[in-house]
């Protein structure tokens, strides 16, 4: 049998997580540490990929939160194989903390988790407070650790409102902290109204807009 590319690996990898398929994505996930191809990229093209394709079936109501959960399940397992044969270059190596949770009221905690994931991946100290979480828990949090970043997910819109709660004591607290958003009823227009200083529409942005802002943070204090 003629071994896989890795394009076509990484295929599986996603494929595997929108159909909810455990025994493909496995069986992709350990040929990748076979083969030596980057467990990193085969975690964001594949893994996260296919979960982000899964939130998108979900919003537009192919999919329900069974087969959510089951995608899940699969990108999860996966994420177990691989994890361990993760190489972190410099450019991955971020020393910064975020302190991530689910705001009160609301239970959905698949988002913020898949972000999470992608913090640890890329190097960072994560503070996880879980889901329907008390509004001054998050403030508490970041003073307790010092995190440069708190990350404030919502899936409903009757819950997010609590989001510009959060933002303004955390801002009474510490001006400096970055606050980022995410979640479907949240956009980028909410996001600069309410005074965060990022929206997130998925896992890898919210990396992306991570790094970037601990590169701010940085700058700031060189």
């Amino acid at each position: 049998m003629t071994a896989q590319t890795r394009d076509e690996l990484i295929e599986q990898l996603k494929q595997g997580v929108v159909e909810f398929d455990e025994d493909s994505v496995v069986e992709a996930a350990e040929s990748v540490v076979e083969s030596e191809y980057d467990a990193y990229d085969a975690v964001m093209h594949g893994l996260a990929e296919g979960m982000n394709m899964v939130g998108e079936l979900f919003t537009n109501g192919t999919y329900f939160v069974p087969e959510v959960l089951m995608s899940a399940d699969a990108l999860y397992a996966g994420l177990d194989i691989l994890r361990p044969h993760v190489a972190l270059d410099e450019s991955r190596q971020i020393k910064g903390s975020v302190v991530i949770g689910t705001v009160e009221g609301d239970v959905h905690d698949i988002g913020k988790n898949l972000v999470k994931m992608m913090f640890e991946i890329a190097g960072f100290t994560v503070y996880d407070l879980g889901k329907d979480v008390p509004l001054d828990k998050f403030v508490e949090e970041q003073l307790r650790t010092d995190s440069e970043i708190v990350c404030l997910s919502a899936m409903m819109t009757t819950t997010m409102v609590g989001m510009p709660i959060v933002i303004q004591k955390i801002r009474e607290k510490n001006p400096n902290v970055r606050i980022m958003i995410g979640g479907a009823p949240v956009s980028a227009d909410i996001a600069d109204k309410w005074g965060a200083d990022g929206f997130a529409e998925n896992a890898p942005n919210a990396l992306e807009e991570a790094l970037r802002m601990v590169g701010t943070l940085k700058d700031l204090q060189a």
